[in-house]
């Protein structure tokens, strides 16, 4: 009896062993504030620059029109992590429940994909910032994880959210694993880097000053991929290095667009939301080009469902290579408070047209931010006070925005002309009206809600004079009372 149950646990040892050998290993390349400046996305000043992602996009599927749902980190990787819209879950407002008193906690039943992950046996980890807008415990997300070491004495505590320095070789030996490496992509460092991009031979779109330190910036944003691409081949050596190569399915991709120029990061824009997205690997079909509108919600739902995991119901996205999966005709994007700005714009992209409406026209897109001491902000500025800017680049930053803007993408790809007053696209403005209204609705917008009083006073304290959104003038009274 006692060798038949020894001989049942060999068994069972050897399907468990058999059942994680033919499980993949997922890894996310994580990349911040990159837009998809690479010639195969038509962009041809980066033609033979990248030759990682270009070879990582010919042993897997591109797919040319992937859209993040919000342009701003937090809001876009809280929504990522659990594959449902960040104006779903409450984790809407960037840097948010940074402090005890200001804690947002998931609704019941939604999990993060790394504790799914775990439910299934594998180990996880992420090498790099969660920037999370929600409570958690790392320990309960993250089984292959070493945080970074503490804040020093006086550094704010929390502000990018928790880090990791772990990745695939903290996992134990034969376990499958789901990965994070977090990539600075348009924040990285361009000082060592080659055969730069030359700033006189970039043309900026019209909304900037056609001034040399617009070309640099614009040309900046090339070297940074340029940069990326060498990270990226790095991983990638990695993994074929330590045998793992064969059994990992590699997804590359950004949260949102080009940090350098203004109208893009934090924007609703073409610019802001439109990402790169590579994926690669074992079962993933090669050389191949995908043209369909895109959530990167969906990059969620198939990385779940890569793994032979069943979705959530309560996901926002799809699994690309599932057999029932149905191409969208529209996606969606949401831009709420970023730091210290207080906002609210929701767009949505259709074959054609993008379409945004502000629900906040008292504010011009230029409000105070955290770009504010860089040189680009303060030359827009500069040149606005002297009635110098010109009329476009005016009419983006500091006119009075409109209730409704639609853009013809096919036609206007900086969207400059707004339709929404031409009677001729009436038709086109009330479908994407309908869209939205209907998305909203859909998706329980927590944005219909104002910011809690709580969340609001965490952000005056952290923040101060900086805060100057009329929401925020009865904190400053009450500051001024107790003077």
């Amino acid at each position: 009896m006692k060798r038949f149950s020894i001989f049942l646990l060999t068994l069972c040892s050897l399907a468990v062993t058999a059942s994680a050998a033919s499980k993949p290993n997922i890894l996310w390349i994580f990349c911040e504030d990159l837009s998809p400046w690479m010639e195969s996305y038509g962009f041809p000043v980066n033609a033979g620059k990248t030759p990682a992602l270009d070879k990582l996009s010919s042993g897997g599927v591109r797919f040319s029109r992937c859209y993040v749902p919000a342009p701003v980190c937090s809001a876009c990787r809280s929504a990522m992590i659990t594959g449902v819209y960040q104006t779903t879950t409450g984790t809407h407002q960037h840097r948010s429940s940074r402090s005890p008193e200001a804690a947002i906690h998931l609704p019941e039943g939604i999990k993060t994909l790394p504790q799914i992950f775990l439910e299934h046996g594998y180990a996880t980890f992420n090498k790099g910032k969660d920037d999370y807008n929600f409570i958690y415990n790392r320990k309960d997300h993250y089984s292959a994880e070493s945080q970074k070491p503490k804040p020093k004495p006086g550094q704010k505590k929390g502000f990018y959210g928790k880090k990791g320095q772990a990745d695939w070789n903290a996992v134990p030996e034969g376990q499958p694993w789901f990965g994070q490496i977090q990539l600075g992509g348009g924040k990285t460092n361009t000082k060592k880097l080659q055969n730069k991009v030359d700033p006189a031979t970039m043309k900026v779109p019209p909304y900037f000053p056609n001034e040399e330190l617009f070309r640099q910036e614009w040309a900046h944003h090339y070297d940074t991929v340029r940069v990326t691409d060498g990270h990226v081949k790095e991983i990638m050596r990695r993994l074929k290095a330590d045998g793992l190569l064969k059994n990992t399915i590699v997804f590359f991709f950004s949260d949102h667009g080009n940090n350098h120029s203004l109208r893009h990061k934090q924007f609703c824009y073409e610019g802001g939301v439109h990402v790169p997205l590579i994926i690669s690997g074992p079962g993933i079909p090669k050389k191949e080009v995908r043209n369909e509108l895109i959530s990167a919600l969906d990059i969620s739902a198939t990385t779940l469902a890569l793994a032979g995991i069943e979705l959530p119901a309560y996901l926002h996205g799809e699994d690309l290579f599932g057999e029932n999966y149905k191409e969208r005709d529209h996606v969606v994007s949401a831009r709420d408070r970023c730091d210290y700005t207080i906002d609210r714009t929701r767009t949505v992209r259709t074959e054609k047209y993008r379409y945004l409406r502000n629900f906040m026209t008292d504010r011009i897109l230029l409000q105070p931010q955290y770009r504010d001491g860089q040189a680009q902000t303060k030359r827009l500025r500069e040149l606005h006070a002297k009635g110098e800017l010109g009329k476009i680049p005016e009419r983006a930053f500091f006119a009075k925005r409109p209730a409704e803007e639609l853009y013809d993408l096919e036609k206007d790809p900086h969207q400059i002309n707004n339709l929404a007053g031409d009677p001729g696209c009436d038709d086109e403005l009330k479908r994407h009206r309908d869209l939205l209204t209907a998305w909203i609705k859909a998706t329980d917008d927590q944005g219909e809600q104002p910011e809690s009083e709580k969340n609001l006073r965490a952000i005056y304290k952290r923040w101060g004079k900086k805060c100057v959104n009329p929401e925020f003038d009865v904190f400053k009274k009450e500051a001024s009372e107790t003077k």
